[in-house]
């Protein structure tokens, strides 16, 4: 177990770019934990309602249809009842109930993907600090060797060396699993996407049309 004197001492040999490092690492952290609650509260995971929904509507039950969907929070059932009410108002056209639709998808979609910037920075500039951190300490291990001249110690040089090489380990260390969460998340939101997708097209190319103007 790693104590928290331990764990100051560690940061402290890789001086300041260490430190931001590890706030990266916490904030890391934070971002996937809210990304994992945000998504599970939009219902990323379920789709048994929708689907229900979209087969009471390809069956005639229009009626039968919204009511699955209806006070269903996740983003495909709230899809769904947009496009059903959108193609029964019959004060909108075929092409405006298609756009009110579109409206709504993009706003779902873009707060799913709300937070994979910054993750997708996370996993960018992590590595890119953590060479910076190593560019310094050589910096530093160098001028000391030069400083000390004939009395170099090569152990004292390899120790600065290896002091400012836990940079580069800690930026990689960061990265890694943030690039890996930004991928899994990508592709959970393009899944969605998918999904909303063909949900919208099974509203309006098959089911009930009731009033339509074109």
């Amino acid at each position: 177990m790693i104590l928290p004197a331990d764990l100051i001492a560690f940061l402290e040999r890789g001086g300041p770019t260490l430190w931001v490092i590890a706030a990266l690492s916490v904030l890391t952290l934070a971002l996937v934990m809210w990304k994992l609650w945000r998504l599970a509260m939009m219902g990323a995971w379920s789709g048994a309602a929708t689907h229900a929904a979209l087969a009471a509507w390809e069956a005639g039950q229009a009626e039968e249809a919204a009511a699955r969907v209806a006070g269903r929070r996740s983003l495909r059932a709230r899809l769904v009842r947009v496009a059903m009410a959108a193609r029964r108002d019959p004060s909108l056209s075929e092409p405006q109930a298609r756009e009110e639709t579109q409206r709504h998808a993009r706003a779902d979609l873009a707060e799913a993907r709300r937070g994979l910037r910054a993750l997708e920075l996370i996993s960018t500039i992590a590595p890119l600090l953590g060479l910076l951190g190593t560019v310094l300490g050589m910096i530093g291990a160098f001028q000391a060797l030069q400083e000390a001249g004939s009395r170099a110690d090569p152990a004292a040089l390899a120790g600065g060396i290896w002091e400012a090489l836990l940079t580069t380990a800690a930026g990689m260390a960061v990265a890694i699993p943030a690039g890996v969460a930004l991928a899994w998340f990508e592709s959970l939101c393009d899944r969605l996407q998918a999904d909303m997708e063909d949900a919208a097209t099974r509203v309006f190319t098959r089911g009930p049309l009731q009033g339509r103007r074109d």
